[in-house]
């Protein structure tokens, strides 16, 4: 009937949900990075968590304390601060399993919405960055554009979220007892029991409690945070078994002369026990498009330093690389460079990164493949970033095809700027050669956009078998003008 409730909602909520550990704590060193913290600020803010700790003070009180040590700022500065924030710590905080939920609620056309006692200024840039239009969240009250150090309306803690969340689903038509819940705290115990679909999320003792109490589901994000001990040693041996694969590829150049050959032993010699050691699984589609152009120009969407290695040891032979400069002075790197051929490219300075791959194009039309990221730095989360010409002015220098590798949940085992393996399983696409006959320099920028948009079309449709579909698909005319 007119009026009535017919949408479904999946409500988040944010620290210790979509992100591991607390936002507010990245703020708080910024705070004593910048020594704006004096004794009687770190005095306040010890007592105030010791309180907490013991009960004294719930976590609204603690909330409104906080808030007060915001009296007297620009709320426009606290906003700059939490974009450099977000960009410099906050992103790769993002639990990547968060991503990949937020990816099927969308496919099922469901009203997302983040509710959480955090302000503005720490949610807002990775609700934008998650594409999250709806964000309930506790606003700080302004006067003349300074922060006054009270909320604009309630604390969105515990029952004033459960308000704030009812409210919102009756002007949005959300029927509750359709929607999802995803929140990691026993304050809202409530709100799980308002929905139809609660879904406590790296629960704390609390909340697991009354899961278990209630037979509510529980699911654990394991992706972010400190990674045990085992994934260290193992991270650890992966490293260090470069040494002895290193010292065999001397053995083999110096008794054979055969350079290549002693650049194959090490590149797939060590990536498959690299990998091995951090028990990385890979899930290949398209697996037969590897082999079927070389050599080629392959190349991936970078995410951490791990993918690099996925990269190598998908392609396990007869190839060089395209590498940031300042990786010149990593011993791996170092190392691998004795062997194979790693032209490393100054991107800052474009001449400079225009020259440095003109051996790498000769190696090319030697029979070489190369390996680029055509982002060149890292990229955070699932967004594809602009890709640089070089790759592409490569293949269509020496003629040769480009092959995509796409990469989708690299981050399932480990951050951008992490330097330990979590186990894990990483699904790889790989898209069937793209000839560059009849490119021209002209419409290369519109050429590079379209191999750019296969990588969106792929990650958002991801393949369930080999054999590609919708645009992708096209990849294997190489869309000739």
């Amino acid at each position: 009937m007119p009026g009535s409730s017919t949408r479904v909602g999946a409500f988040f909520d944010f620290d210790g949900t979509i992100i591991a550990g607390y936002s507010i704590l990245a703020f708080l060193k910024e705070r004593a990075r910048r020594r704006e913290f004096g004794a009687g600020d770190i005095a306040r803010t010890a007592v105030s968590a010791l309180q907490s700790a013991l009960g004294r003070i719930d976590s609204r009180e603690l909330i409104a304390r906080g808030m007060h040590e915001w009296s007297g700022r620009r709320l426009e500065d606290l906003e700059q601060l939490g974009e450099r924030l977000f960009a410099k710590e906050l992103k790769d905080a993002i639990y990547p399993e968060i991503r990949a939920l937020l990816a099927e609620h969308r496919r099922k056309g469901h009203v997302i919405a983040i509710a959480t006692s955090a302000a503005s200024f720490q949610v807002e840039p990775i609700a934008r960055e998650l594409g999250v239009e709806h964000v309930l969240c506790t606003r700080l009250e302004v006067r003349d554009g300074m922060l006054t150090g009270k909320s604009k309306g309630s604390i969105l803690w515990g029952r004033a979220k459960a308000d704030a969340v009812r409210e919102f689903a009756r002007r949005e038509r959300i029927d509750l007892g359709r929607s999802y819940f995803y929140a990691d705290g026993d304050e809202d115990v409530a709100l799980m029991k308002a929905v139809g679909n609660p879904r406590p999320t790296n629960p704390r003792p609390g909340l697991e409690h009354a899961a278990a109490q209630a037979g509510w589901p529980v699911q654990r994000f394991v992706s972010r945070g400190g990674p045990g001990a085992d994934a260290h040693l193992r991270s650890a041996l992966a490293a260090a078994s470069a040494v002895p694969v290193f010292l065999g590829a001397v053995a083999i150049r110096a008794l054979t002369g055969d350079r290549r050959g002693a650049a194959n032993f090490f590149t797939s010699t060590f990536t498959e026990i690299s990998l091995a050691l951090g028990r990385i699984r890979l899930n290949v589609v398209g697996e037969k498009n590897l082999w079927d152009a070389r050599p080629a120009v392959f190349i991936w969407n970078h995410r951490n330093i791990f993918d690099a290695q996925i990269v190598g040891r998908l392609v396990q032979r007869d190839f060089g690389a395209v590498a940031n400069k300042e990786l010149q002075g990593v011993p791996l790197f170092a190392a691998a460079s004795r062997f194979m051929p790693i032209a490393f490219v100054d991107r800052d300075d474009t001449k400079a990164a225009v020259a440095a791959l003109e051996p790498a194009t000769r190696l090319l039309r030697e029979g070489i493949s190369m390996l680029v990221a055509p982002e060149g730095a890292r990229v955070s989360g699932s967004t594809v970033g602009e890709f640089k010409k070089g790759a592409f002015r490569m293949a269509m220098a020496a003629q040769v095809p480009i092959v995509p590798i796409v990469i989708r949940n690299i981050g399932d085992i480990g951050s951008r700027s992490s330097g330990t393996m979590r186990p894990g399983t990483v699904d790889v696409t790989v898209l069937p050669p793209i000839p560059v006959e009849g490119w021209t320099h002209r419409d290369l920028e519109r050429r590079i956009a379209e191999v750019r948009g296969m990588y969106i079309e792929v990650l958002e449709n991801w393949p369930r078998k080999a054999g590609m579909t919708g645009k992708a698909a096209k990849a294997k005319s190489g869309r000739r003008a």
